[in-house]
């Protein structure tokens, strides 16, 4: 029997979890949306049976459901993910994980009660190259990776102005809580470790400037909010002695988009990135993924091969989810990171707001 998912959400993302579903042998039956006409395109788009305006209403009338993907703005993605696990389905949902560690605490328990997978969708986990790497630092090859640098930066890149990614209480903030790919993947490569404090600083340049809208996210909303950061940057300490820093932009001066994870490691150094194409597109980015190490009194780069994948992993990151429930493959992630990786997000913000350094 395959396993049966409902998408709840009609934006673009959906194509990505349809298609990973669908490539793990999962049947979607069924696609949900407040926005009838939305679902209704989106399912016909998609080849999906069943529409529905209502998560509530779907779930009672499809009992056979084993699972469920949330791609919705950020204020709802606790919310739905709590309705989905009391009723029994195991849940993938788009980051951010949540608006703050507090509510991703109660998803974490609500998982844990229901006894079903929790996953989220940290899609730059699933890379070819970010699989390579793991391979090198499991293998040893690595060490100890004692400093990282997290980046993802944009020249002009804001999602629209005055809809839900600019508005806090929809969003949970700008850049810092929507690109915490490469802050998830930092902490992925050095194991995880449990963070002690953060300094950070947000800024508010150009976040007002339509110059600096990027070619992803949302139509602009004339009389909508933007109360959020253009830029996030900061320092984390960990209780291994480990450290991160970070920076994250929509809006910044920089030559171009990146997005990278460096490390240091006690045996070798890495590089995992992306600089993207002109004007954002991803046919004509370049990527790399390298090691650092001095072998023989020699300083040696080398250059991991792999497959190219213009997706970014949101495919793969799907299928994991499908053989996670089925058993075949370990989960990419779990509860427990996502409420560490929230916890420094919502540090940063307090570190920002206060000038000061916060325990965490």
């Amino acid at each position: 029997m395959s396993t049966k998912i409902a998408i709840i959400g009609a934006g673009g993302m959906a194509a990505y979890h349809a298609k990973g579903f669908r490539a793990a042998g999962a049947e979607i039956i069924a696609l949900a949306d407040v926005n009838e006409a939305a679902a209704k395109a989106a399912a016909a788009k998609h080849g999906i049976d069943r529409v529905f305006s209502d998560v509530g209403t779907m779930l009672k009338t499809l009992p056979e459901l084993d699972a469920v993907s949330v791609i919705v703005p950020n204020k709802f993605h606790a919310p739905l993910a709590l309705q989905a696990l009391a009723a029994g389905k195991h849940v993938f949902c788009e980051k951010p994980p949540a608006l703050s560690a507090k509510e991703m605490t109660g998803m974490q328990a609500a998982a844990q009660k229901a006894k079903r997978t929790l996953m989220f969708n940290f899609n730059n986990r699933a890379r070819p190259e970010s699989y390579a790497m793991m391979e090198y630092i499991a293998a040893g090859q690595v060490g100890t990776i004692n400093t990282c640098q997290a980046k993802w930066i944009r020249r002009a890149g804001i999602p629209g102005f005055g809809g839900w990614f600019t508005t806090k209480a929809l969003s949970g903030g700008g850049p810092l809580i929507d690109l915490l790919h490469m802050i998830d993947l930092g902490l992925h490569f050095m194991g995880y470790p449990e963070p002690a404090h953060i300094l950070a600083r947000t800024f508010k340049d150009h976040i007002d400037n339509k110059a600096f809208k990027g070619p992803w996210g949302i139509p602009d909303v004339a009389k909508g909010t933007t109360d959020v950061e253009a830029a996030a940057h900061g320092f984390v300490t960990f209780k291994t002695g480990q450290a991160m820093s970070f920076a994250v932009s929509w809006a910044e001066l920089n030559q171009r988009e990146e997005v990278s994870v460096t490390f240091q490691g006690t045996k070798a150094g890495g590089l995992v990135r992306r600089l993207f194409g002109i004007d954002g597109l991803d046919n004509t980015a370049i990527d790399a993924c390298q090691l650092y190490s001095l072998e023989n009194g020699r300083h040696v780069n080398r250059d991991i091969i792999v497959p190219a994948d213009e997706t970014m992993g949101r495919v793969r990151s799907a299928v994991n989810f499908v053989r996670t429930i089925e058993g075949s493959e370990k989960p990419l992630n779990t509860p427990d990171q996502a409420l560490a990786l929230m916890k420094i997000i919502d540090g940063a913000y307090k570190s920002a707001a206060t000038g000061k350094p916060v325990a965490l």
